[in-house]
């Protein structure tokens, strides 16, 4: 990025003027040619717009304006994902020798925090500079999960650069794992799959899963596999491979992290097409790769397109699935006295 960004211009409305729609507040960004839309329900970054290499803007993130879907199958789309992002074997977690059940979603499974995960809860937002800051106070209990949590989720748009930063308290011991969960299509959504789209992942290693998609345990080289995005290539190039016949959903170990705490790059997208790039740079040690696989035309997005499959790719920076049984992996544990954070940052450009 050069030079100085465009001051942020801010405004509120509601989603719908009458109805459910009425209850959820549509927070407007906007810094030179990018704008950013984030909604109360589930602190949702909604709409993401960028120019291509000839000027032209295009809302890059799959969305729709359907309230019904918003609240329905689309109800992960862009949301903040928790209080668990990603897998929790067996639907329990142990923490200090006391056994915690957990709201179970099916397939032997706890996925995205439960049944009734962040992305379905009313945030609390308000004005941040430069963006808004979201907070939910999840109570002790919630979902199975011990500990009152509150969470803070801020989106600040500077220019190309959106940054989302986590921060979470707790008042009993307790797993934390925050994510965002939009997908990406950097022709513009409802334009096709992404497919084509080249991916590079600055991760030497990912976590081989079982049927539920669980981390089998130690991590695997991507070398020689299909997982080898370690330079540019088309997200569709492997797909004829057994293992990710009908796309990716699988963790990737990114590269270590500063020792400062600062955001490392984490994932490169560029759509060769309109030249749009997207650079994700995070704290967290992992990052998951969805393309969007169950995807059979439920949601219209807001170009009138129902999305199939590979419509778009979600990049999901956060711990590795299911880390409350692995030790060996980085812990997600959250003591009273600790304060959680986590930084994301979405960089957009264009390619020469």
């Amino acid at each position: 990025m050069t030079g100085r960004a465009a001051a942020t211009e801010l405004s509120r409305e509601p989603f719908e003027a009458t109805g459910a729609g009425a209850a959820i507040t549509r927070w407007r960004l906007r810094s030179g040619p990018y704008e950013a839309t984030l909604l109360s329900l589930g602190a949702t970054l909604h709409t993401l717009t960028a120019p291509d290499r000839f000027g032209a803007v295009a809302q890059v993130l799959l969305s729709t304006e359907e309230l019904g879907s918003v609240l329905g199958a689309a109800r992960h789309y862009g949301t903040t994902v928790g209080r668990y992002a990603n897998r929790i074997a067996g639907s329990r977690i142990t923490i200090d020798g006391e056994d915690h059940p957990l709201a179970p979603t099916g397939g032997g499974v706890t996925l995205h925090g439960g049944p009734d995960g962040f992305a379905n809860r009313i945030w609390q937002g308000e004005e941040a500079e430069g963006g808004v800051r979201f907070h939910l106070h999840s109570p002790d209990g919630d979902q199975g999960f011990p500990g009152a949590l509150d969470v803070w989720v801020t989106y600040r748009l500077a220019g190309p650069e959106l940054t989302i930063d986590y921060r979470a308290v707790t008042t009993r011991p307790t797993v934390v794992n925050l994510t965002n969960h939009a997908y990406v299509n950097l022709a513009g959504e409802g334009s096709g799959d992404v497919l084509g789209h080249l991916l590079t992942l600055d991760a030497d290693a990912y976590t081989p899963v079982d049927e539920r998609q669980i981390p089998l345990g130690p991590y695997a080289p991507v070398a020689g596999t299909p997982f080898d995005f370690t330079t540019a290539r088309p997200i569709g190039k492997s797909m004829q491979d057994e293992q990710v016949a009908e796309g990716y959903d699988h963790n990737w170990v990114l590269r270590e992290r500063p020792a400062d705490g600062s955001p490392a790059r984490a994932a490169l997208l560029e759509d060769p097409a309109s030249g749009r790039t997207l650079e994700v740079l995070t704290t967290e040690p992992g990052i998951q790769v969805y393309t969007a696989n169950g995807f059979h035309g439920a949601v219209t997005g807001a170009a009138g397109v129902p999305y199939g499959p590979h419509a778009g790719v979600a990049l999901e920076t956060q711990h590795h699935p299911d880390s409350p049984h692995h030790p060996d992996y980085p812990s997600t544990e959250l003591r009273p006295g600790e304060e959680f954070r986590s930084t994301t940052v979405l960089r957009l450009g264009v390619s020469a």
